[in-house]
């Protein structure tokens, strides 16, 4: 069984800085793209940033030049750092991950969810 379990998340005020971790465990043949996600209160869940396995990067309009997503593939590890953070940041972030399993020499790709880590911008 694989599990994605993200940290990092808090309280911070306008203007900080906050930097969530996600880090996949289990049975793991290797991991194609990696990605946060977030909810806000009574909105649906949108893509935050995505990265590929070979580093290549997405991010959406609303966060581009504040939040820079990485991964480190030998730690099966992505992360998101948030900087100048606004009161329009705050939901819970979830980690995303496309995982490649092996089954007696067949490799399936999988798509996992954490749990989701609660992060709020407020004075």
């Amino acid at each position: 069984q694989v599990q994605l379990v993200e940290s990092g998340g808090g309280l911070v005020q306008p203007g900080g800085s906050l930097r969530l971790s996600c880090v996949a465990s289990g049975s793991i043949f290797s991991i194609n793209d990696m990605g946060w996600y977030r909810q806000a209160p009574g909105e649906q869940r949108v893509l935050v940033a995505r990265i590929t396995s070979g580093g290549s990067t997405n991010y959406a309009d609303s966060v581009e030049g504040r939040f820079t997503i990485s991964r480190d593939n030998d730690k099966n590890t992505v992360f998101l750092q948030m900087n100048s953070l606004k009161p329009e940041d705050t939901a819970i972030y979830y980690c995303n991950a496309g995982v490649y399993l092996d089954y007696d020499g067949t490799i399936y790709e999988y798509d996992y969810w954490g749990q989701g880590t609660q992060v709020t911008v407020s004075s």
